[in-house]
C-alpha cells in the first residue's frame, strides 16, 4: 500500500486507523464552540478535527430546500453556522498550537484557496461533491492529499473523481459512506468499503460513519478501514442538525482506544513467532505420552500400557502417540511416567 500523508501521520495498513473528529457545522458559526470541541478532541486522544468551510453566497443560490436531518432551509443553515474568514483562519492556528491535524472540506473554489493560503496538510472532499468534477478538478491541482466521501455515488462516479485526482498526482484515500442522517444499520452496507478496498488494494480506504454510536465504525476497523471519520460534539444537548448523530468526548476516547486495540488484533504474526510467545502455554496445556501401567524390559507399547496426560514436557507429545504403537522399551518403566527417547530400541 502507498503511504498516505497528513503532516507526519502515515495512513496505511501498516499504521492504526486515523480517527478524525468530524466537528463540521456543530459549532452553529460559534467560534468559542468550535474551540471547545477542539479541546475536548485533543483531550480524549484524537490527532485530527475537521470542519467545513462555507463561503454562503460562493458555493450555493439562496433557496429553501430543506435537508432530511433538519427543519429549516440548508441556506438558513449555512449562513448561520458560517465562520468569517478571520474566525477560520484563528481556528486554524488553534488547531496547529495543539499539535492536531487540521482539515476541512471546501464548498467551493473560494473555500479551497482560503484553505491553501492558511497552509492546510490536505482536504477532505465530502460526498456531495464527490461528482463534483469541476471542483475536484480545481482542489487537486493543489497537490495537497485528499480524503474522498462518497455517499451518494456509484463506483462508475467515483473512478471519474479518482481519475481527475490520478491525473493531477495527488495523494488520496477513500471512505466509503451513506448519507443517511443517521444511517441504519441495514443501510451501512459495508460490503461496499470491502469492494472499494479490492478496486484500489493501495489505497487507504476507510469509512465516514454516520451511524449512532461507534459499534458500526469498530466493524469497519475489523475489516481494514484505515480512516474513520465520526460526527463530533462537546454536548449532545447543543443545537444542529449534526448533533443527534454526534458522539461526545467520552465516545471519542472509546472509538480511538477500541479501534487501535482492534487494529492490534489484524497484525501479522508468523507462525513461528506464534509459537514462541505460547510456549508457556504449550508447557502445560499439551499432554505428553505416558505410561499408564509399570512396563516390563523388552515389552512392546500399545493402547492399555501408555496414554496422553498433561504437562506437555515430555520427549514425546499427543501427536506422536500413534507412531510410538508396537515399538519395545529398554528398560523397565514404572507407571505415570513421561517416554523418553532413551527409553526406545
Amino acid at each position: 500500500m502507498i503511504n498516505f500523508k497528513l503532516d507526519k501521520r502515515f495512513v496505511s495498513n501498516s499504521h492504526k486507523p486515523l480517527i478524525i473528529a468530524e466537528i463540521g457545522i456543530n459549532h452553529e458559526g460559534q467560534l468559542w464552540k468550535a474551540k471547545k470541541m477542539v479541546d475536548d478532541a485533543y483531550s480524549a486522544g484524537c490527532e485530527c478535527v475537521k470542519f467545513q468551510y462555507h463561503i454562503p453566497e460562493e458555493e450555493m443560490i439562496k433557496n429553501n430546500t430543506i435537508p432530511g436531518n433538519a427543519n429549516e432551509s440548508i441556506w438558513n443553515i449555512i449562513e448561520r453556522c458560517a465562520l468569517s474568514e478571520k474566525e477560520e483562519l484563528e481556528l486554524f492556528e488553534y488547531v496547529k498550537k495543539k499539535n492536531l491535524i487540521y482539515l476541512s472540506t471546501p464548498f467551493s473554489k473560494k473555500a479551497a484557496e482560503n484553505l491553501f493560503k492558511m497552509g492546510v496538510s490536505g482536504f477532505k472532499i465530502g460526498s456531495g461533491e464527490c461528482n463534483n468534477f469541476p471542483l475536484i478538478d480545481f482542489i487537486s491541482k493543489y497537490k495537497k492529499p485528499i480524503i474522498l466521501s462518497t455517499g451518494m455515488n456509484d463506483i462508475n462516479k467515483i473512478k471519474k473523481s479518482v481519475k481527475i485526482i490520478k491525473k493531477n498526482k495527488c495523494q488520496f484515500s477513500i471512505l466509503h459512506c451513506v448519507s443517511l442522517y443517521p444511517t441504519p444499520y441495514d443501510k451501512l452496507n459495508l460490503n461496499r468499503m470491502i469492494k472499494l478496498k479490492k478496486i484500489y488494494p493501495n489505497i487507504p480506504i476507510g469509512l465516514s460513519d454516520h451511524t449512532l454510536g461507534i459499534h458500526a465504525s469498530l466493524a469497519a476497523v475489523s475489516l481494514g478501514a484505515n480512516i474513520i471519520e465520526k460526527h463530533f460534539t462537546s454536548s449532545k444537548k447543543w443545537r444542529g442538525p449534526d448533533i443527534p448523530i454526534s458522539i461526545d468526548k467520552s465516545d471519542l476516547k472509546l472509538l480511538k482506544k477500541f479501534s487501535e486495540d482492534i487494529f492490534l488484533t489484524l497484525k501479522n504474526v508468523p507462525e513461528k513467532k506464534m509459537r514462541s510467545f505460547e510456549k508457556k502455554t504449550i508447557n502445560f496445556a499439551y499432554s505428553s505420552v505416558v505410561t499408564i501401567k509399570d512396563i516390563k524390559k523388552g515389552e512392546k507399547l500399545n493402547k492399555k500400557n501408555i496414554w496422553v496426560k498433561r504437562p506437555g514436557l515430555g520427549d514425546y507429545l499427543a501427536k506422536d502417540f500413534n507412531k510410538l504403537l508396537g515399538k519395545k522399551v529398554t528398560r523397565k518403566i514404572q507407571k505415570n511416567k513421561y517416554l523418553k527417547k532413551k527409553d526406545l530400541i
